[in-house]
C-alpha cells in the first residue's frame, strides 16, 4: 500500500514531482516519558526492561534497513560526523555514477544524539516509571 493511500486522511496534498522524500514524524504515545510508561505498563513490559525492549525496536529498523539495501543492490553507508557532512553532495556524486534512472540511491545510517528515557524507582512513593 501506498504512503498516500495509508495516510491519505492526515495528507493535505501530494507532490507527483518530487526527487527525494524525507520522512519525519513521532509516535504521538512513545514521545514522552510518561506515555512510554503508560505503553509499557498496559503491554505488561517492566519499566526497567525498557531498555531491551528498545534495542528490539532498533534492531528490527537496521535488519529492514539492510533488507532494503541488499533487495536494492545498495551498501547502508554509515556517517560519522553529522555536522560536517553533505549529504546533497554525497547523492550527487553517486548519481553522476549511476545515472539519473528512477529507484532508491542511496542509505545513509547516522548515530545522531537525542534524549533517552531512563527507568527510574522513586523509593518514596514505591513507583517506576521512565524518565528523562
Amino acid at each position: 500500500m501506498l504512503l498516500t493511500e495509508r495516510y491519505n486522511k492526515q495528507i493535505a496534498g501530494v507532490i507527483s514531482c518530487y526527487d527525494r522524500i524525507i520522512i519525519q514524524g513521532t509516535l504521538p504515545g512513545w514521545c514522552f516519558d510518561q506515555g512510554m510508561t503508560s505503553f509499557l505498563n498496559a503491554n505488561g513490559i517492566k519499566i526497567f526492561d525498557y531498555p531491551k525492549f528498545a534495542q528490539t525496536l532498533r534492531e528490527e529498523i537496521r535488519n529492514n534497513a539492510e533488507c532494503i539495501a541488499e533487495a536494492n543492490g545498495l551498501e547502508i553507508e554509515f556517517i560519522r560526523k553529522t555536522k560536517e557532512f553533505r549529504k546533497e553532495k554525497r547523492i550527487k556524486e553517486i548519481l553522476k555514477e549511476r545515472g539519473e534512472h528512477p529507484g532508491l540511491v542511496h542509505i545513509f545510517s547516522a548515530m545522531e544524539s537525542c534524549t533517552s528515557y531512563k527507568p527510574w524507582h522513586d523509593k518514596k512513593s514505591g513507583k517506576t516509571f521512565l524518565t528523562i
